[in-house]
């Protein structure tokens, strides 16, 4: 195999496709990328049997063939190169020569045999476009409620709901729940949960070029193709929680209160709380204002900020962590807060309408 082609267009493909390579593996195999070089085009995948990243691009092919070379060591070479044009050969012993400008690495690259082959998803697979900046939206606005791990690994990714041309994205993880929705014309009924790792990724690979995202559905696997990029997934099976029963369906208190202001105010309270001296932080809803209050063993700390409320006064704990994720994730000036009871969830909410819902369960404190 032998090709050549801009240092930079490598590099960015090599980057991106690199992502989706294991790092802790007994297949040695699994840690590199493989490379096809054919027609005028280099196809690159990256692959750790959870999701698989692939793309192309153009180079000069003097020779066919293909290779897998270690997926860091390939990156970190590019990264290092003077820029300008890189020739890549390998012999038929996998000896890999890497030439730009002065610089020449010589590695031992791996046989393609070896590399595991990505799972296909059928020509005849369900497509569903969405624009790239509402996926990215919803993905930011539930990706942080997803179990980092969980008994019922269903709950380690994201629900997606196509039902009557909306998109509705669902992730809890048993202490925060967050729902987005979003009018998508899909043109058809139907559910699946992506992992949030492969959606993790495909938020890193949405830019201002990417206009639309296509995803091919099939009964175990999901491809998305981003721009030049195509990343495949398995999906995740088991019982999803029913979360609609977890959400209150009344309030007694409604605060409505600046975003950034409240998450400044809750940041400067959680100051005297760390991972060895852990607490809860008290939110109170008074007439006017919600303060933020904390104690540990390093002291007290109060903070407060405006608001407008509208029924009883209220007083309610917190894990500092979930509130202000859920307070990040709004992406909005103002948030609406509903409160039923201390020992309810609070709802979180745009100031009009519902398209996002974040859910946060309360702290118990004996005493209170």
């Amino acid at each position: 195999m032998k090709f050549t082609c801009e240092q930079k267009a490598l590099y960015d493909a090599v980057s991106i496709v690199s992502r989706a390579v294991s790092s802790k593996t007994t297949v040695p195999a699994l840690e590199g990328i493989l490379m096809r070089a054919e027609k005028g085009l280099l196809h690159l995948s990256g692959y750790d049997l959870e999701i698989g990243i692939s793309t192309c691009i153009d180079v000069k092919v003097d020779e066919e063939g293909e290779i897998v070379l270690n997926a860091k060591l390939f990156n970190d070479m590019l990264r290092n190169m003077p820029g300008g044009s890189v020739t890549v050969s390998a012999d038929a012993k996998n000896l890999t020569e890497v030439r730009c400008g002065l610089t020449e690495y010589t590695i031992l690259g791996m046989p393609a045999v070896e590399y595991p082959q990505l799972p296909q998803v059928q020509d005849s697979a369900e497509v569903i476009d969405i624009p790239a900046e509402s996926l990215k939206s919803m993905i930011d606005q539930t990706l942080f409620a997803v179990a980092v791990v969980d008994t019922r690994p269903a709950l380690t990714g994201v629900k997606f709901i196509f039902e009557d041309d909306l998109l509705t994205m669902v992730s809890l993880d048993g202490f925060q729940l967050a729902v987005r929705k979003e009018p998508v014309k899909s043109g058809v009924n139907v559910s699946f949960i992506v992992p949030g790792k492969a959606l993790s990724e495909i938020n890193k690979m949405i830019n201002d070029d990417i206009e639309t995202v296509s995803i091919a559905l099939s009964k175990k696997h999901l491809m998305f193709n981003v721009g030049d990029y195509s990343l495949i997934t398995r999906l995740l099976e088991g019982e999803f929680i029913d979360y609609k029963k977890a959400i209150p369906v009344d309030s007694e208190t409604e605060a409505f209160v600046n975003t950034r202001a409240l998450i400044d105010c809750i940041e400067r309270a959680s100051l005297i709380i760390n991972d060895r001296l852990r607490s809860s932080i008290k939110i109170s809803v008074e007439e006017g204002a919600v303060t933020a209050s904390c104690s540990t063993a390093l002291g007290r700390s109060s903070d407060k900020t405006s608001c407008k409320k509208s029924g009883p006064d209220i007083s309610i704990r917190f894990n500092n962590k979930y509130l202000l994720d859920a307070l990040k994730a709004a992406n909005c000036d103002a948030v609406r807060i509903l409160f039923k009871n201390p020992l309810a969830p609070i709802k979180i909410l745009p100031p009009e309408g519902d398209s996002f819902l974040f859910l946060v369960l309360p702290v118990m404190v004996k005493g209170d």
